[in-house]
């Protein structure tokens, strides 16, 4: 359907929780595809509706040459022991990159647009992303995860920025 923009901090969408979606119609599917033509380009690991603009539970993915969405998505199941502790960076945050602890693995379940229930797990890249993405749909932002010195540091350049 189409490319969407992406909405930047400190557009307020960003904190808002999103709603489930409890009919899929076609403005769903509309927004579905919306979200995988939009994530459909290098350097973009996922998309949340939110960060285009829409306030309902759904994100799509682009990890590996994979692209997917899922609806409804909550986390499962997360390593409890194992950790990452790369570098994270947001499309609604451009260009900052920080230190971002994440568990090793994670899983998400949800829907598709048929309704049916869908897993989607991973671990490294794709860990990161589920997280990421369903802290969206909560209305948190990765910085939100920093350590306090780092999101202190994070924040000062996110302000010279604006």
């Amino acid at each position: 359907m189409a490319v969407r923009d992406i909405r930047v901090i400190p557009d307020p969408v960003l904190r808002t929780k999103c709603e489930e979606i409890t009919t899929i119609d076609d403005s769903v599917r509309s927004l579905v595809q919306d979200l995988l033509d939009t994530v459909d380009d290098d350097g973009r690991a996922g998309l949340a509706a939110n960060q285009i603009g829409v306030s309902l539970r759904a994100f799509s993915w682009n990890i590996e040459d994979e692209i997917g969405y899922v609806l409804n998505p909550r986390i499962v199941d997360l390593s409890e022991d194992e950790y990452q502790d790369g570098y994270e960076g947001c499309l609604s945050v451009p260009g900052l990159w920080f230190p971002t602890r994440r568990a090793w693995y994670a899983k998400v379940e949800g829907i598709d647009l048929d309704g049916n229930k869908v897993t989607v797990e991973g671990t490294e890249l794709m860990a990161r992303a589920l997280q990421h993405e369903c802290d969206h749909l909560d209305g948190l932002l990765y910085l939100d995860r920093l350590d306090r010195a780092v999101r202190k540091k994070a924040m000062k350049v996110i302000r010279e920025q604006l």
